[in-house]
């Protein structure tokens, strides 16, 4: 057996994934409690498609165990909830039932209680690396992300190193100048000075990279899985406990928050890891799009077999034709028989 044939063998990679239903009645009660206390109710990180469910977690779990096959354990992490996958999954992998574990936020905020309820992805995704029992190596899921084709675990880590999928950017003046001038004109001008900037997925990126001294350029992610260490994080945060503080202090998205999977990322880059590449993604935004968007985007993705990631926005927003076509592609994809 070769080295690397012994490294898939040994080497154990759990998935976690964030999943929150915004629909469910007691989640959006606890929600419109918190905006109340809030000086803006209508702030930038509270918007209701933050929190959409288009069942997309069934999905998404079912593209893991058909082209992840090796993975060991999936977390996924909610707030109080139970989300509806087994009748699905279990039909499809039942010997993977023992596999899928239910988190909820009271254990990785286990010593930081005061800060719950928390309706934050950012914060959410900073203590991530708390589960119980999690893998040294793991991935980091959003429930509309899915695998298309098989994935190797050299995909992911090479060399007990995560494969960092992205690429390095300049510093975003105009962005950063655009942001301040906006700001300034909403406070001083119109005198709001409950104005917030919107947090914006780049502006994200830019905080972590800031924070861990870079002045020059900082790195940009896609939506891909991303591959993380549980070690390198917890580091990281126990050396610095007010940063976590900071981060976890927002219950609700702000532009003052890093983007944590950009920190992660730098931090394993700082760390002279160079296992750089391309994100091999199809990234799918099909509300309010002309009609044949998502019957372009799939066609692209069966020819183009670079592809070994899709991430669908904002599905709950559209028509349930358009719905259905993406989940009718998936489970064909995946060979899925009388799905």
């Amino acid at each position: 057996m070769t080295q690397n044939k012994q490294t898939e063998v040994q080497q154990k990679i759990d998935i976690v994934i964030a999943w929150v239903d915004g629909n469910d009645p007691r989640h959006r009660a606890k929600r419109a409690h918190y905006l109340k206390q809030n000086e803006q109710q209508n702030i930038p990180g509270a918007q209701e498609t933050r929190f959409g469910n288009a069942n997309e977690l069934e999905y998404c779990l079912l593209s893991i165990f058909t082209f992840a096959p090796f993975i060991n354990k999936v977390f996924i992490v909610t707030d109080e909830q139970n989300p509806s996958y087994k009748t699905t999954v279990y039909k499809y992998f039942p010997e993977r039932r023992e596999d899928i574990r239910i988190v909820d936020h009271k254990e990785i905020f286990k010593g930081f209680e005061e800060y719950l309820p928390v309706f934050n992805s950012r914060s959410i995704e900073a203590m991530l690396w708390r589960i119980e029992g999690l893998s040294e190596n793991f991935v980091y899921f959003n429930d509309d992300t899915f695998l298309v084709r098989p994935i190797k675990i050299q995909d992911w880590f090479i060399e007990n190193k995560p494969v960092i999928r992205g690429k390095w950017s300049p510093t975003p003046i105009l962005r950063l100048g655009w942001e301040k001038i906006r700001e300034s004109f909403f406070k001083k001008i119109l005198q709001n000075n409950n104005f917030q900037p919107r947090p914006s997925f780049h502006m994200g990126q830019w905080n972590a990279a800031s924070l861990l001294g870079f002045k020059y350029n900082y790195f940009i992610l896609s939506h891909t899985p991303h591959t993380m260490n549980k070690t390198t994080l917890k580091e990281f945060f126990d050396t610095n406990p007010d940063i976590i503080k900071q981060q976890i202090g927002y219950r609700f998205r702000h532009h003052q928050q890093f983007n944590f999977i950009a920190l992660a990322y730098l931090l394993e880059l700082k760390k002279a890891n160079r296992h750089i590449t391309n994100p091999d993604l199809s990234y799918l935004q099909p509300y309010q799009r002309k009609k044949d968007y998502i019957d372009n985007k799939l066609k692209n993705c069966e020819a183009d077999h670079r592809i070994k990631y899709m991430c669908v926005q904002s599905l709950e927003l559209c028509e349930e034709s358009d719905q259905k076509k993406v989940f009718s592609w998936l489970a064909n994809n995946m060979n899925l028989k009388e799905y």
